[in-house]
């Protein structure tokens, strides 16, 4: 009886594993990629409901990060400015401006501004700002260049590698508490023996268990 395939049909079940196989490679590799924050989140910059440009008052006017983040030093949380403190400045310049409406609408009814936030941790990470500030951690390393952007966008995964990174090797990452707001921080040469010296005198031992930061 004549052959129905021919000898190249022999093949094709070797040729549909290894077809098999590289789908499942690829489709690893795109949610491992697709799905990490360094692509979901990195580059997040959602509109405020009022524009203010960190790139004029933190940049061209210098005003330090703790002016309008008052509990970086003394909080778990990083608190966004009350109106008040908007209105310290603009009760006396721009006091007319339509980009500041909602800031002095929000002064005369007592009602909060609804800012969208921009660095999200899931419930699930716990993460002190006091902790890491008061231990040399600037705001620059994980918010970057603040005073640089018109609007705040999110420029670090703030995955748990990324996290970790830091938590491994502090002595890379820490700087003068002085400097802890500072923008643009350029360490000296010696800044990594200046951390080791630090990390041992002042106990910093950051933890890399996991329910240091999941409890």
């Amino acid at each position: 009886m004549a052959q129905i395939f021919s000898r190249k049909a022999n093949a094709l079940p070797t040729l549909s594993l290894m077809a098999a196989l590289g789908g499942g490679v690829f489709a690893i590799f795109a949610i491992w990629y697709f799905f990490s924050p360094e692509y979901t989140d990195v580059g997040y910059a959602p509109p405020q409901p009022v524009e203010y440009s960190h790139r004029l008052h933190a940049g061209q006017l210098g005003l330090d990060c703790q002016y309008c983040h008052t509990q970086v030093t003394n909080a778990a949380f990083s608190n966004v400015p009350a109106t008040q403190t908007c209105m310290n400045c603009h009760s006396q310049i721009r006091t007319e401006s339509v980009k500041l409406l909602p800031v002095r609408e929000s002064w005369v009814t007592g009602e909060s501004i609804e800012w969208v936030k921009v660095h999200k941790l899931p419930d699930y990470a716990h993460f002190s700002h006091a902790i890491h500030t008061n231990n040399g951690v600037g705001c620059e390393t994980c918010h970057g260049r603040i005073d640089q952007m018109e609007v705040v966008s999110q420029v670090e995964p703030m995955s748990m590698g990324w996290c970790l990174e830091c938590h491994r090797q502090p002595e890379l990452f820490l700087r003068p508490d002085d400097e802890i707001t500072t923008m643009g921080y350029e360490p000296p040469s010696d800044y990594v023996q200046q951390n080791l010296l630090r990390v041992a005198n002042e106990k910093i031992l950051p933890p890399t268990n996991c329910s240091a930061c999941h409890y």
